[in-house]
């Protein structure tokens, strides 16, 4: 069985802004375990890169993760 990169090794953040990017990685590695063909995310990109509906929701998914991280390292303390 292949052994898989750890990544991801805890959600926990210095400071909510690394909190934020991290939020932002987990959104990439997302769409690209989704769709893993490097090819074909190029060839989207120009589509969804231009489209407000689609633009709104990537950052719906970054705030969602967002939310995580920030619960994660209790934030909102």
């Amino acid at each position: 069985m292949e052994q898989k990169e750890i990544w991801l090794p805890s959600l926990i953040t210095a400071t909510p802004q690394e909190g934020f990017e991290l939020a932002i990685q987990l959104s990439r590695k997302g769409v690209k375990s989704t769709q893993p063909d490097i090819e074909v995310l190029k060839r989207l990109r120009k589509d969804y890169a231009n489209n407000a509906s689609s633009l709104t929701a990537a950052s719906q998914v970054i705030a969602i993760n967002f939310q995580t991280i920030s619960a994660a390292n209790n934030y909102w303390k």
